[in-house]
């Protein structure tokens, strides 16, 4: 094979407020790769097929001096993430050309890697697209399994709302809570949005921007249990309107991750007055725990349709920097994947 240009996705500046593509990180197409004939010195190479988009990527652009749970991304160096790839060729044992990988991949179409235990094979008996590994049966789908099961202690009856719910973490809430018995309100950012949660098992579903939280928590609860994806005003109602002993699973808060004026919650009190749990978490910290099950269990209950998912798939690296965009402004509608190739 001749060489070929192997694009990158490149980390260019520290953004203020939302990211920009073409400034924030742009396409990179000045390198090439000849993938018979690249030096492999005893790892291998592998073409990566899709990557994840996950609303965590913000927290990654920052100056490397602030210290965080998750290593910032370096200026002039790709982006890097979740996602699924094919070996090409292989010096090493333990994976072979042909074999899938799942794990932490660089934006970039070819990539060579040296340590096999960084990534797992996936098998793929339920003939699931490549795609779902990255979503539903991926770090998405084990965020919300993990952390349903370590922190709801859920009971039939409880009354649960989950934010954000179209996305990929909350939609398997909203269905995880529904097996279980659970009475489910969910909020999503548009009409669509609302309807797909509703489909998916949420009871009471409804547009955050035309209708007013506190109103329909006031209505439909106290709450039980609160799978927290936004933060801000959200969170603050969510504690007001939140029953004795509440189980608060805190997830993220999307709605504070590209401003430069924080919302004050300012009941914070109450989480003491109401005997309140609040658990923060980072799902890696879980994952020693659950992951067997997960995957022992996941991929089999998404083919049978008893998890059900949605994507907003968008196809080529070079347009990376728009789906990161789209998902910091909740445009997306499900779980964004970045298509690089079909195999």
């Amino acid at each position: 094979m001749a060489p070929v240009k192997n694009g990158r996705y490149l980390f260019k500046e520290v953004p203020t407020g939302f990211p920009e593509p073409g400034k924030t990180m742009d396409y990179d197409e000045s390198e090439t790769i000849d993938p018979d004939t690249v030096a492999l010195n005893g790892g291998f190479l592998v073409k990566v097929l899709v990557l994840s988009i996950d609303p965590y990527l913000r927290g990654k652009m920052r100056d490397p001096s602030i210290k965080s749970y998750s290593a910032p991304f370096l200026v002039g160096e790709p982006l890097y993430n979740y996602g699924v790839g094919v070996v090409v060729r292989s010096e090493n044992s333990a994976v072979k050309p042909g074999d899938h990988l799942y794990g932490v991949f660089k934006f970039q179409h070819y990539v060579i890697e040296k340590e096999p235990s960084q990534f797992k094979v996936i098998e793929n008996k339920e003939g699931l697209p490549w795609s779902v590994y990255v979503g539903v049966c991926g770090m998405p789908g084990e965020t919300a399994d993990y952390a349903w099961k370590e922190f709801s202690r859920a009971k039939k009856g409880e009354t649960v709302f989950v934010t954000a719910g179209a996305g990929p973490v909350g939609a398997t809430v909203i269905q995880l809570a529904k097996a279980q018995g659970l009475k489910v309100i969910a909020s999503a950012g548009s009409d669509d949005k609302v309807a797909f949660i509703s489909e998916v098992g949420a009871d009471i579903a409804f547009n955050y921007k035309t209708v007013n939280t506190r109103k329909i928590l006031e209505k439909e609860g106290p709450i039980d249990i609160y799978w927290d994806n936004v933060g801000g005003e959200t969170l603050e109602a969510a504690i007001d309107h939140a029953a004795r002993h509440a189980r608060f699973i805190e997830c993220g808060m999307i709605s504070q991750y590209n401003t430069t004026n924080p919302y004050p919650v300012k009941n914070l009190l109450q989480i003491v007055g109401k005997e309140l749990s609040l658990n923060g978490f980072i799902v890696g910290t879980l994952r020693p725990k659950y992951e067997a099950d997960f995957y022992a269990t996941f991929p089999a209950r998404v083919a049978r349709g008893e998890i059900r998912y949605k994507e907003d798939r968008v196809r080529g690296l070079e347009r990376a920097g728009d789906a990161i965009v789209a998902v910091q402004s909740g445009k997306n509608f499900g779980k964004s994947v970045l298509i690089l190739a079909d195999e």
